[in-house]
Parts: C-alpha cells; structure tokens; sequence
C-alpha cells in the first residue's frame, strides 16, 4: 500500500466497572457508555440486577452497519 493514511481515529476507552466502559469517541461532546443488556447479560455472566444495561459494542457495529 502506497497511499498515505487519511483517517486515525483517536478513540479513548476507560474500563469503568464490570463490564461498563466509557468511549471518548472525536466529534462527541460527551462519552459514550457501553456495557451488556438483556439477553447478551448472562451470555457474559453479568447480573442485570447489579449492572445497570447499556448498549454493547456489538450493537454499535450493526447500527453502523445497517446505517
């Protein structure tokens, strides 16, 4: 490949607690929260009831995916 690069995407995530992470994604003002829900909770062995459910990065790709 011989072309120069034309895109880094500066992307930050912080580990929050179990399974939430918080994304400092660029054009965002604020961070985005990412962590399990419903049925992809006990697939990782999360308890819903101690995790409160935010979107997995799973469900971003096929937003931007499908977009």
């Amino acid at each position: 490949m011989t072309d120069p690069v034309v895109y880094r995407s500066r992307v930050r995530i912080e580990r929050v607690k179990g399974p939430l992470r918080r994304a400092y994604l660029p054009a965002e003002d604020q961070p985005t929260l990412f962590g399990v829900h419903s049925e992809v909770a006990p697939h990782y062995g999360v308890d819903p009831a101690v995790h409160a459910p935010h979107a997995t990065t799973l469900d971003y790709i096929a937003a931007a995916t499908a977009g």
